[in-house]
């Protein structure tokens, strides 16, 4: 058997706007397990237990270059959503290693709206 997967995990280091988020991606019916820092989110990104999709909020991450780095080995760069913000990685960066960006100042249901959009996109996973 399987074990259980989550939609999404989330890298949010600022408290507030981790909550925000995660409050209404659950609000919209997906399956969230939301982290503050990389170490806690890539206990998360085993093979196997890989959530659909990785977000992560730039904003406050320590070294960000090297998180999207181990992310991109870790996770198809389709399958992640990066925030970007002033004083982190340009969108130009960002977008050059094949992650899909929204860039602050943003609106928490373009966020939704973004991550519902990428997880249609993707293709269904057949069970035996």
């Amino acid at each position: 058997m399987r074990p259980a997967t989550s939609d999404i995990v989330l890298l949010v280091p600022e408290w507030r706007s981790r909550a925000l988020i995660h409050a209404q991606l659950i609000e919209d019916g997906f399956e969230v397990v939301p982290t503050d820092t990389w170490s806690m989110m890539r206990r998360h990104l085993r093979p196997g237990m890989a959530p659909s999709l990785a977000l992560v909020d730039l904003q406050g991450v320590p070294h960000p270059a090297e998180v999207l780095n181990d992310l991109r080995v870790l996770m198809k760069p389709e399958r992640v959503l990066v925030l970007t913000a002033m004083g982190t990685l340009s969108v130009a960066d960002v977008e050059s290693r094949g992650f899909r960006t929204i860039s602050r100042p943003i609106v928490i249901g373009d966020i939704v709206q973004t991550v519902a959009n990428m997880i249609d996109r993707l293709p269904r996973v057949l069970s035996r």
